[in-house]
């Protein structure tokens, strides 16, 4: 059987430039995300400063532009002054939100270091769990000020001359969680988030600062935590963040497969809060959208930290992502274009090992899971603007969220190269999509490429290091151009890029 979806694409309807930092990623101490991951001194492809120069190279490649650091529920109990100075004289400590042994060989200025190496931006989180107003500020003091007083001197005697000048900083982190070490309530985080940030400011006023809110959407106070925290913070802070988790519900696979609707709903519900706080308020401020959690994760399968055995990077939440997880991913990806022009920051989470695109063992080196494709084209391809799309599909019905478009489509074009990038998902199992499209361009455009991830019975088919290569996205030629129209087979859930350039005038 075959379905069609027609949709028109037209250089004139933009939704907003695409935003650098979407294609952002997380690090936090966590399993073997930082020990093992990004950090594993004598490994045979580490450098002299213990960093993994095999997963150093997959990052480049992944076109990651910022990284958040260090947590995660791992910040909200973390002392920051336990990973400065010399290794020798830092503290072994417990990580309560994970039950691991910390060393602290791996600090802020370890991250900074790496975050060069790997062209990446830095966004820091501060501890609002346990501690406060004091010890933020001194972080900031220590990262940013140039030199001359206690904290930023303390840098300097640490080997690090020049301030870090981080830009942007996380008010803590989900602090609604009654999992979190440090839990509040909204009112009292409101507060906390507030006089944090106004006393940042007066150390930095050019940071950028995020208030935490809703750990994920099926929160029982999702929605009146924005509304509470922002009735305080709205003036003080630039962002608000968003975390989310997706996995396959029973057998519901068409509901996974439209775990991109669910997150469409959840963006466009915490814009609508905090537009309402701004009416409230009668500011003309468009507040900005972090979203820096989301990713596939199989958290049924993770029996919870107060299970674990006190251990030094233990191999936590170690996924292994099948096709099926990279068309969720690529769709996820399409959510956030489609929403940039609200959705500023966006980080996958996490890099390493846990969760994580990439994956590497102490005896071999790094590979790509599957989900690490769809992030990479996108990264690489979706440059200039965001073009709004409206595609029109029928229905797939699924038993956990209701029925959803069957496929899903986003556009973007470089205004400079005039080259445009098409990504396309059939979210059905059984049907072959007809992706129809009308192409309003000045110019009859020509396929420079078209890859595909998905389309063939692979089952529960994943790469592994002894066949990183098994999945990989694989070129179609199912496709036809006919002046300003263009018409391209989506196989069965499959998520597909095509890009397209500049060809003959139709002057």
């Amino acid at each position: 059987m075959v379905f069609t979806c027609t949709a028109t694409i037209d250089p004139a309807f933009v939704i907003a430039d695409v935003p650098p930092r979407l294609f952002g990623s997380f690090v936090e101490h966590m399993g073997r995300c930082v020990y093992g991951g990004i950090y594993e001194p004598g490994h045979p492809h580490s450098d002299a400063e213990g960093f993994r120069l095999d997963v150093l190279d997959l990052v480049r490649e992944l076109g990651v532009t910022a990284v958040r650091y260090p947590g995660g529920n791992f910040a909200s109990w973390h002392r920051w002054e336990d990973g400065v100075g010399p290794r020798d004289q830092r503290p072994v400590t417990l990580d309560l939100a994970w039950r691991t042994i910390e060393p602290n060989a791996f600090g802020l200025n370890e991250f900074m270091t790496w975050t060069h190496r790997a062209a990446v931006e830095p966004l820091m989180t501060v501890n609002l769990g346990t501690r406060g107003i004091e010890a933020a500020c001194n972080l900031l003091e220590y990262a940013n000020f140039p030199g001359g007083t206690r904290y930023s001197d303390m840098r300097i005697s640490h080997g690090v001359p020049e301030p870090h000048n981080i830009r942007t900083w996380c008010l803590g982190n989900e602090l609604d969680g009654p999992w979190q070490i440090g839990h509040k309530s909204a009112a009292e985080y409101g507060r906390l988030a507030t006089e944090t940030a106004k006393a940042m400011r007066r150390i930095d006023p050019s940071i950028e600062l995020v208030a935490c809110g809703s750990s994920n959407d099926r929160m029982p106070t999702f929605g009146a935590w924005e509304a509470t925290v922002l009735e305080q913070a709205y003036d003080v802070v630039d962002y608000i963040s968003l975390h989310a988790y997706f996995e396959q519900r029973g057998n519901d696979v068409a509901g996974f497969l439209a775990s991109a609707h669910v997150m469409d709903n959840f963006i466009d519900g915490v814009v609508a809060t905090c537009d309402h706080i701004a009416a409230r308020k009668r500011s003309r401020r468009k507040l900005k959208l972090s979203f820096d959690e989301w990713n596939v994760w199989y958290m049924s399968q993770f029996p919870g930290p107060d299970k674990l055995e006190w251990e030094h990077a233990p191999r936590l939440i170690e996924d292994e992502y099948t096709v099926q997880d990279a068309v969720v991913v690529g769709n996820l990806l399409m959510s956030l274009l489609r929403h940039s022009d609200r959705v500023a920051i966006a980080c996958q989470a996490q890099l390493v090992n846990v969760i994580a695109p990439i994956r590497a063992e102490p005896e071999t080196s790094a590979w790509r899971q599957t989900i690490y494709h769809p992030f990479a084209l996108t990264a690489r391809h979706a440059r200039g603007q965001v073009l709004r799309v409206e595609p029109i599909s029928p229905q797939l019905r699924t038993r956990t969220i209701g029925d959803v478009p069957a496929a899903d489509v986003v556009a973007t074009r470089d205004p400079e190269t005039q080259h445009v990038a098409i990504f396309a998902v059939n979210r059905k199992q059984n049907e072959i999509g007809q992706l129809s499209l009308r192409l309003r361009f000045d110019h009859e455009p020509a396929v420079i490429e078209h890859v595909v991830i998905g389309g063939v019975d692979l089952g529960g088919a994943s790469n592994s290091a002894a066949d990183p290569g098994r999945i990989t996205p694989r070129s179609s030629a199912r496709h036809t151009v006919d002046g300003a129209d263009l018409r391209v087979e989506l196989a069965p859930l499959s998520w597909s890029m095509i890009r397209l350039a500049p060809g003959a005038s139709l002057a």
